[in-house]
């Protein structure tokens, strides 16, 4: 069986200003998490995959999308990348109550993510 997308991310230098333009065009609920400058995204329907509207930090972060693949452990996929030609751009990170998140980027430069929920 193989490892599904679960979240998404889009990486606005406005985050409150795309947040409108999806709510606005789409009707997307959008609820913002202040003290982690993040902002949960529930597209509604059913079979829809929800996401998150953030301001990168300073970094690797190339784009302005990314997926996230849901895996049982960070370290053992991390190895898998760098093994199949892939570089882990951001090492694991925990996220208080929720999980943990890494970033890669694929041999065709594309970066997603992986995460592991608690």
């Amino acid at each position: 069986m193989g490892q599904p997308v679960v979240h998404w991310e889009f990486w606005s230098a406005d985050p409150e200003a795309i947040s409108d333009f999806y709510t606005t065009v789409f009707n997307w609920e959008v609820r913002n998490i202040p003290g982690l400058d993040y902002r949960l995204v529930e597209t509604g329907g059913e079979g829809g995959i929800n996401g998150g509207i953030m301001t990168p930090q300073a970094g690797p972060w190339p784009a302005k999308l990314a997926f996230y693949i849901d895996v049982d452990d960070l370290d053992t996929y991390a190895d898998r990348i760098r093994s199949a030609g892939g570089k882990i751009l951001v090492d694991k990170q925990d996220i208080p109550g929720v999980g943990q998140l890494s970033l890669f980027e694929d041999p065709d430069g594309r970066v997603l993510g992986l995460w592991k929920q608690n």
